[in-house]
């Protein structure tokens, strides 16, 4: 369902393993609610399946027929991937590692940094042609697709992202240690967005992902070319 803006995300009604209602993080038996970075986010489109585990990683099963898109090429528009906001400041840096089992076409997951339902990015491994690739999506009214391979493991990987003064940075990592460039392009300028966890399966259900080591705070401030 599409939102006016960041503030007037609807996140509908459900109740989770019969106990938490739509919008909330599911806490897995031993997980401490004050412990945990993702009670701290807003759900845009909850799954039916997430849950907090040990080591404050955010396990999500994907729902049927998701994705995020908005008109380019195909013609249509959808807003029903899942994604868990945290509100940041103007300028900042995040950064979450992502891993998953990639099997299906557009099977994707990563990082969401979003303003509005016009105005967001996505980023992180998607599934196209038979492989796992390298894949950011910018949307400014309609979506652009931008992929290329990724040399690393699919299955196990690290985004992050750097908003400041109308430019966005995006950077992968094997490791989270070594931090090669992804994605330089402008960004619309706000007091405040929206930034986490993002994962959708436009073709299926059943994608089972686990986020964990969510840091987000002021901007780092490394020259461009440093990698660390």
């Amino acid at each position: 369902m599409a939102t006016k803006d960041i503030t007037s995300v609807d996140i509908g009604r459900r109740t989770a393993l019969g106990q938490l209602a739509a919008g909330s993080v599911v806490l897995a038996a031993g997980a401490e609610e004050r412990q945990s970075a993702w009670t701290q986010g807003t759900w845009l489109n909850p799954p039916a399946t997430h849950r907090v585990v040990e080591g404050d990683a955010l396990e999500v099963v994907t729902d049927k027929a998701t994705d995020f898109w908005r008109e380019t090429h195909y013609g249509f528009t959808r807003d029903s991937g899942h994604f868990l906001g945290m509100k940041t400041a103007a300028a900042f840096t995040c950064q979450l590692r992502i891993r998953g089992q990639f099997q299906a076409l557009y099977d994707q997951a990563g990082l969401m940094i979003r303003l509005n339902p016009r105005q967001w990015v996505k980023a992180g491994i998607e599934l196209s042609d038979g492989r796992a690739m390298l894949s950011s999506v910018l949307t400014d009214g309609r979506s652009d697709w931008a992929t290329g391979p990724y040399e690393g493991d699919p299955a196990d990987f690290w985004i992050r992202a750097t908003v400041a003064k109308g430019v966005l940075r995006l950077q992968v990592s094997a490791d989270g240690k070594h931090w090669p460039l992804m994605r330089l392009c402008p960004f619309p300028e706000a007091d405040h967005y929206l930034a986490g966890p993002m994962t959708c399966t436009p073709e299926r259900q059943g994608l089972k992902v686990r986020f964990s080591d969510w840091q987000l705070g002021p901007v780092l401030g490394k020259e461009l070319h440093d990698l660390s």
